[in-house]
């Protein structure tokens, strides 16, 4: 494998970071990924579980002068989204990504970067693999599928974690640390339609040019999603139309940039596309584009199977829902339509529900069934996880601050964030944890356009480093 990244320091961050680049691992394989760790234990002679889930624990004893302080647990997680530019040629379950230096900044071509959470498994396995750090015992937990519900930490059996320290290194901002996230839960709604033989002209109409992003991180930029955008262009055509091949979104998690639809209609549609480009323009998405081009079909939902789909798609909120009373800026309530599909005569909806408050959580679930059941749509929810709660006092925060204060000569940032991250699940698990994340600057994850700075990386590094000896 030729090496992109020799030469970069820390060296075996970055070399094993390759490693990990070149094994494919989005979320649902990572069979792979979990055996690199395991074998990577067990080729030091440590201590190492996996279970049916692909989850890994690695222990790594204290060094020496260190047997007696507590344990510590670094953590991240297996899997990466897999975002790919149209038209790039890549099948995330057999390649591996192909790295691309540009200055400072990293990047895969066409692709997702695995940044998040590859760096955390990066920085990990380098702490465990350098015998002359001094450190506390490590307990190091590298959960699967975070991106599709947090499912790996929520299996995860923690009854083999002693520590009750606990680093996650699933962060995208080197300036400041992560104390409390939202709670979150997975919406399907599934619409039955009816199925028939159309005749009239058809068109392939697609939403492209949006930004997208992080749909907890980044809901409140006020950006576009594309397949909210699709329901408000289909809503506004005139006179009769009929749809079929509805497709938009990858991801509950990531805010779709593309989505698309077959039309049937007696109305220009290629002129109600300039239109409506030309009436919708928004400053956050000024690539807008909505383009319609003939395509030979002989079937569409029916009339009010298409009038139903509609509807549904442009009733249903989406975006921030509340803000906080209690933290200035904070987006308290969102939701995100991330998937939709044609399965089988059923029009499927996949919703990523995100809130600080439980109760608020619920609120909203419930009135997206209310929604579901008004227009005869069967409606599911998985991958529940628990907010994670601001904690006032917190030793393990205190010395990471104090740490970072004397190496930087300034305070970080201490932010509670609107995503959701497996430290509130590690919270309902184990009793008196006291858990922060941090990392390096990652920008545009969950996109294609993700990128990693390399110089974070190397500072968060030796931060880390600095950490684990005073701890």
């Amino acid at each position: 494998m030729e090496r992109v990244l020799s030469g970069l320091e820390p060296k075996r961050v970055f070399e094993i970071f390759e490693d990990i680049a070149a094994i494919p691992h989005g979320s649902g394989n990572t069979n792979a990924i979990s055996d690199y760790c395991v074998k990577f234990a067990r080729d030091r002679g440590l201590t190492v579980f996996k279970d049916g889930l692909n989850n890994v624990i690695i222990k790594k004893p204290a060094s020496a002068g260190y047997e007696t302080h507590e344990p510590v647990v670094l953590q991240g997680h297996l899997d990466m989204v897999c975002e790919k530019d149209p038209g790039v040629d890549f099948d995330f379950e057999r390649d591996g990504l192909r790295l691309k230096l540009e200055g400072d900044k990293l990047h895969a071509c066409g692709t997702t970067l695995g940044g998040d959470d590859g760096v955390a498994i990066a920085m990990t396995l380098a702490v465990i693999d350098d015998e002359t750090l001094p450190h506390p015992p490590i307990e190091a937990v590298f959960t699967s599928d975070e991106e599709t519900g947090m499912f790996g930490a929520a299996g995860l059996d923690v009854s083999k974690l002693s520590a009750k320290r606990f680093i996650s290194l699933d962060h995208g901002d080197s300036s400041l640390f992560t104390v409390g996230c939202a709670g979150g839960v997975r919406v399907n709604i599934d619409l039955p339609v009816e199925i028939a033989a159309a005749s009239d002209t058809a068109y392939k109409v697609t939403v492209s040019g949006l930004k997208g992003g992080h749909s907890g991180e980044e809901i409140d930029k006020g950006g576009l999603n594309a397949n909210k955008v699709l329901a408000m262009f289909l809503r506004g055509l005139p006179g009769n139309i009929r749809i079929s091949e509805i497709s938009g979104g990858d991801k509950d998690n990531a805010i779709p940039v593309n989505s698309s639809c077959v039309v049937f209609a007696d109305a220009d549609v290629k002129s109600a596309a300039e239109v409506f480009v030309k009436e919708n323009y928004c400053p956050t998405d000024a690539g807008l584009s909505v383009s319609a081009v003939p395509v030979n079909c002989g079937s569409a939902f029916t009339a009010s199977s298409t009038a139903a789909a509609i509807n549904l798609l442009n009733e249903l909120p989406n975006g921030i829902q509340a803000m906080s009373g209690e933290i200035e800026g904070l987006v308290e309530t969102s939701l995100n339509i991330g998937v939709m599909r044609t399965k089988e005569n059923a029009f499927c909806l996949t919703a990523s529900v995100r809130s600080s408050k439980a109760a608020e959580k619920a609120a909203l679930t419930k009135k997206l069934k209310g929604i579901a059941d008004r227009f005869g749509a069967g409606f599911s929810t998985c991958g529940d996880y628990p907010a994670w709660e601001y904690k006032k006092e917190s030793p393990l925060r205190d010395t990471m601050i104090s740490v970072f204060e004397k190496m930087f000569g300034k305070t970080p940032g201490i932010k509670i964030i609107h995503a959701g991250l497996e430290c509130g699940l590690f919270s309902g698990k184990i009793k008196d944890i006291d858990a922060v994340s941090a990392g390096p600057d990652l920008f545009d994850i969950h996109t294609s356009r993700e990128s990693l700075s390399v110089s974070s990386l190397a500072r968060t590094y030796k931060y880390l480093c600095k950490v684990l000896e005073e701890l």
